[in-house]
């Protein structure tokens, strides 16, 4: 019995000690114990450290932003054909030339944008035994305004002006059936300012749309006597010079390099006169530039009108030339 209660005794005070060795908790003073660090092989200096002050010079860059793009396009188009008197394939001699200016402004900081853009068309046509005639002829001047009220819409406001350089004839012929000058049209006969304001969607830099709620047209006819050659006088009562109409104005427009080198620039605008809402008017016009190099292109230009104050059918001209144009700046 004495046995067994020895060997108990044994075995519980084991136990403690192992439970003693997975938990230490019991502090242990370090008070009297010769504890010495290792020195440090690496040479050491005590010393005061002085620290000298650095002055930094200030970079000043002299530049400035600049909120203005502009954009110079002057191209030069030039046609000849020639034929001796016995080239039996048929023909006239004939000579074409055709003149271009393109400029166009944009400013843009902030909300607030501008853009100017004016287009100079020009060009004739002489064939042999016939009278000169144009082949194009447009003065073309576009400004806007506008504040931007969200990501895609903006309040705008515009005035545009159009109208020709030179005079503009039909040819009718005689009983011996040679050509007959009949004057149609000539500088401010007829020439249009347009009044516009209202909003702008424009979800991209290629693609508007603006919407004229107040818009105003005046139509100036400055010879009073181009009625007797042009019965319907682009609107304006005979003898007059000036009509004005509040209408309602929708102009789309697009602009990209739809393909490499390829530029497709395209232009609606339809006009509802608030007195008359039958009698709309719809322009469309296309442009289409292929650039060969540098300095050469090729190009196709077609107009779509239907305006009754001019003719009561649908007219329409088309271009296609190639010339030189010179880009500025490049």
């Amino acid at each position: 019995m004495k046995n067994l209660l020895l060997v108990t005794l044994v075995l519980i005070t084991f136990s403690l000690n192992l439970f003693a060795q997975e938990v230490d908790t019991i502090p242990i003073s370090t008070k009297n114990l010769d504890i010495r660090l290792k020195r440090s092989p690496l040479p050491s200096r005590m010393g005061t450290l002085h620290f000298k002050p650095v002055i930094l010079t200030p970079a000043l860059v002299n530049a400035k932003v600049n909120y203005w793009n502009t954009k110079t396009s002057v191209g030069i188009n030039i046609n000849q054909a020639a034929f001796s008197d016995n080239w039996k394939g048929g023909g006239v001699n004939s000579l074409a030339i055709g003149g271009l200016v393109n400029y166009k402004a944009e400013y843009s900081k902030e909300s607030y944008s501008y853009v100017s853009e004016l287009i100079l068309q020009y060009g004739k046509v002489k064939n042999k035994n016939q009278l000169q005639k144009k082949t194009t002829d447009r003065i073309y001047w576009d400004n806007k305004a506008a504040i931007q009220l969200s990501k895609n819409w903006y309040f705008f406001g515009s005035i545009n002006f159009q109208s020709q350089f030179d005079k503009g004839f039909s040819y009718p012929k005689d009983a011996q059936g040679n050509e007959i000058e009949n004057l149609v049209s000539k500088f401010m006969a007829p020439g249009y300012l347009t009044e516009s304001v209202g909003f702008e969607y424009k979800p991209n830099k290629f693609f508007s749309t603006r919407i004229g709620t107040g818009t105003a047209r005046q139509t100036f006819v400055l010879d009073t006597a181009l009625y007797r050659t042009n019965p319907n006088n682009y609107g304006v009562v005979n003898g007059k010079n000036f009509r004005n109409e509040l209408a309602f104005q929708i102009v789309t427009s697009f602009e990209k390099e739809v393909f490499q080198n390829i530029m497709l620039k395209t232009r609606y605008n339809m006009f509802i006169p608030y007195d008359n809402f039958g009698h709309i008017d719809h322009r469309f016009d296309i442009n289409v530039v292929a650039k060969v190099n540098r300095f050469m292109n090729v190009s196709i230009t077609g107009v779509g009108l239907y305006d009754r104050d001019t003719d009561s059918k649908l007219q329409g001209s088309q271009t296609l030339a190639m010339g030189l144009t010179f880009i500025f700046p490049r």
